[in-house]
């Protein structure tokens, strides 16, 4: 079931998912020469960084975005819940693969951030996937704990949305899942420069839950631009009709925030709430 979603303001979207065909053989060259160069900092040009790990979830989202997806949405339909990502694509025999990311692509290579790396290859092209896993440490940790209690505090006291009051209702929690969802719509806008409740691929938000393994019974979300802070962007939400009927709706029980920076012409923040009903217990 997918909840109501007014313009700008609730969205899911849905994720592909497709199996991984690369050739085991070509797949270790590129995996071996990206492990050289990090070990010997990119022919000493670049700090000494540690191995990567070879994500088979990273594999099939490369593949996916070598048939078309936006390397975003590939990572992020294949259950990865990804933090930060980089993506390459090199075309040169298997022979010539360190000599073409030491020339072009050292800093991705190198970078110490990244922990797990993903290839596809098809004919003389490979796609190189390099990405770290969503966490809630520090900073992000503390806006969704915040987050949180601005939400909770609300659904307690009730609230009238526009022309229609909700009473008190029981809090939710947060799901480190729902998280990752939302950060992956927010870093999908602030990477294309679009605000849209469905992504570019055309996918529609309940089936982007679906994807990362979510049962969920009613999914909505809220989203924003501009706000500098997680105080702003909460209380935003409430003066909006919609977007507090979401907050207030007494069926959800989960819900996870993040934000992303922009990287083009819009500069600034990209604000991304899930909430959910799941079906069962889910994290």
């Amino acid at each position: 079931m997918i909840l109501r979603l007014p313009r700008a303001s609730l969205c899911v979207a849905a994720i592909l998912t497709a199996g991984v065909t690369m050739n085991a053989s070509a797949q270790a060259d590129a995996l071996t020469a990206v492990q050289v160069l990090r070990e010997g900092g990119c022919g000493g040009l670049m700090p000494i960084a540690a191995p990567l790990h070879h994500s088979l979830l990273l594999d099939q989202a490369a593949e996916q975005w070598a048939h078309g997806s936006s390397l975003s949405a590939a990572v992020q339909s294949g259950g990865y819940s990804a933090d930060i990502t980089a993506g390459l694509r090199i075309s040169d025999s298997d022979a010539d693969v360190i000599s073409t990311l030491r020339r072009a692509s050292c800093r991705t290579v190198s970078k110490r951030e990244f922990e797990d790396i993903g290839i596809y290859r098809r004919g003389a092209n490979n796609w190189l996937i390099f990405s770290s896993r969503y966490a809630l440490p520090g900073q992000a940790q503390a806006l969704a704990a915040r987050a949180l209690e601005l939400v909770n505090q609300i659904r307690a006291s009730g609230s009238r949305c526009g022309r229609r009051s909700f009473a008190p209702t029981a809090p939710v929690t947060l799901s480190t899942t729902l998280a990752s969802v939302a950060f992956g719509h927010a870093a999908d806008m602030a990477a294309h420069d679009y605000f849209e409740h469905e992504d570019l691929s055309g996918h529609s938000p309940a089936q982007r839950v679906r994807a990362v393994g979510y049962q969920e019974k009613l999914v909505g979300e809220n989203i924003a631009y501009g706000p500098k802070s997680i105080d702003e962007v909460v209380q935003g939400w409430l003066d909006s009709p919609d977007h507090c009927e979401n907050i207030m709706d007494p069926r959800f029980a989960q819900m996870g925030i993040a934000f992303a920076p922009g990287q083009h012409s819009r500069r600034g923040l990209y604000w991304v709430q899930v909430l959910a009903a799941p079906r069962a217990s889910t994290s």
